[in-house]
């Protein structure tokens, strides 16, 4: 835990810009491949961090801050979905009004940032991150804790709350739907499977 003396709060500060701020881009990336929106990825890492200070005198300075922010940022996610899942579907009127009958008028076409190619393209092309983002939840959040963020099945295990042993079943399942996923396109590049 954060050892309190005079000043508690210029410790927190100092444990909160050298141990949590530097996992930003990580928290940010992960955010992201679970929303799939650029403002819901930036809330989420948002809620994460004011989260994570309202709670950090239950932090052990020294530990694994990636790892814990990973977790407050992973149950924010599950209480958000839990959330919208019981909230009537709404329609944004003005972009059913707005929007053409055929997408044929360039007028009208919304212009999209594809945050994937910002983020990722030094880490994985496009199929790769098309196919991870048409995973279901479960299998995509341990491969992208696994895969890209590099934690260990102990620290998923914890993260996630589940056994090692569930984490191991859902990455092999989850690689092996990307296999099959991506199949074709290493085809296409020239890539054979050895049987």
């Amino acid at each position: 835990m954060v050892m309190a003396n005079e000043n508690p709060t210029g410790i927190y500060n100092q444990v909160f810009e050298e141990e949590f701020l530097p996992q930003l881009d990580a928290l940010y990336t992960f955010a992201y491949h679970l929303t799939f929106n650029e403002d819901d990825a930036n809330d989420l890492v948002q809620e994460t961090f004011m989260k994570a200070w309202r709670s950090i005198a239950s932090y052990e300075t020294g530990t694994n801050a990636k790892a814990w922010l990973f977790k407050i940022l992973k149950n924010a996610f599950i209480n958000q979905y839990r959330k919208r899942a019981k909230q009537p579907t709404s329609v944004d009127i003005e972009q059913a009004i707005l929007r053409p009958p055929s997408g044929d008028d360039d007028r009208f076409s919304s212009v999209s940032l594809d945050l994937s190619e910002e983020l990722f393209q030094e880490m994985m092309g496009d199929e790769v991150t098309n196919a991870i983002n048409e995973l279901d939840v479960g299998f995509r959040i341990v491969i992208l804790l696994c895969d890209v963020a590099e934690f260990t099945y102990e620290e998923i295990s914890k993260i996630l709350g589940i056994p090692i042993g569930t984490v191991r079943s859902r990455l092999h399942r989850g690689r092996n739907a990307l296999k099959d996923k991506l199949r074709t396109y290493a085809e296409s590049m020239g890539f054979k499977e050895n049987r």
